[in-house]
C-alpha cells in the first residue's frame, strides 16, 4: 500500500513520491564519515542516517540535472514597448560550497535591460536555483547566472548581485558569525554606462 500525505494545496491525500534508491557504496561512504567523526554508525539513532544523508545530497545537488538555459527558452514580445530595467529582488537561495560542502545561505538580485522581449519573472529565480543546487563558490554562481541570462536573452544589460553567508567560515575555521559576502557581475549597459549601473544598484538597494 502506498504511503499517503496531505497536500497543503487542496487537503486531498496524494501518493508520496517513491524513495530514491541509494547504492551501497554511497551509504558505506556516509558510515565511514560517521566513524571518522567519532560516532558509531551501528547505533540505533544512526542506522538510517546514511540513506537519509544520501537522499538529502541528491536533493541539494538537483541542479546538476537541470538545464538553466531551458527556463529562458520561452519569451514574450508583446510588452507594450517596455524597455526599462526588469529586476527581481531578494531571491532566497541555498547552496553548498565545493571546498567543505558546507551550507551557503543568501539572497540574489537579478536584473536585465530587455532588448526586444522579456521572460517570465519566475524564470530568473529558476536559473538561480539551477546553478545554486550544485557544489559552488559564490563568485562562480554569480557569473553563471549572469552569463546564462546574457547568452539566452541577448539583453542590453545584465546585473546580478548576490549576498550570502558561508558556514565554512561561520561554523568552522575562523568561526566568525554574522559575516556576509557580496559578489556582483555587470554586463552590457550596466558595465559600460555608469548612469545605468548606478540606477540598477539603487533599485537593488545599494
Amino acid at each position: 500500500m502506498s504511503s499517503l500525505h496531505d497536500s497543503p494545496d487542496d487537503g486531498k491525500a496524494v501518493d508520496a513520491p517513491p524513495a530514491i534508491p541509494v547504492p551501497d557504496d554511497v551509504t558505506e561512504a556516509v558510515r565511514t564519515l560517521i566513524r571518522w567523526a567519532g560516532d558509531d554508525p551501528e547505533r540505533e539513532g544512526l542506522l538510517d542516517t546514511p540513506r537519509r544523508v544520501a537522499r538529502a545530497w541528491k536533493e541539494y545537488c538537483a541542479g546538476y540535472a537541470d538545464d538553466p538555459a531551458h527556463h529562458l527558452a520561452r519569451v514574450f514580445e508583446e510588452v507594450g514597448g517596455y524597455d526599462e530595467i526588469v529586476l527581481l529582488k531578494d531571491i532566497p537561495f541555498q547552496s553548498h560550497c565545493e571546498h567543505h560542502m558546507a551550507p551557503i545561505h543568501g539572497t540574489a538580485h537579478i536584473a536585465y535591460l530587455p532588448r526586444n522581449h522579456v521572460v517570465g519573472i519566475s524564470k530568473l529565480a529558476r536559473v538561480l536555483h539551477a546553478y545554486a543546487r550544485r557544489l559552488q563558490v559564490q563568485e562562480r554562481l554569480t557569473a553563471e547566472v549572469a552569463d546564462c541570462i546574457w547568452n539566452a536573452l541577448h539583453p542590453v544589460g545584465v546585473a546580478v548581485v548576490i549576498q550570502a553567508t558561508h558556514a565554512c567560515m561561520t561554523a568552522r575555521g575562523v568561526r566568525t558569525p554574522g559575516v556576509g559576502m557580496v559578489t556582483s557581475r555587470m554586463m552590457g549597459a550596466f558595465r559600460d554606462d555608469e548612469r545605468s549601473r548606478r540606477e540598477v544598484l539603487a533599485l537593488m538597494g545599494f
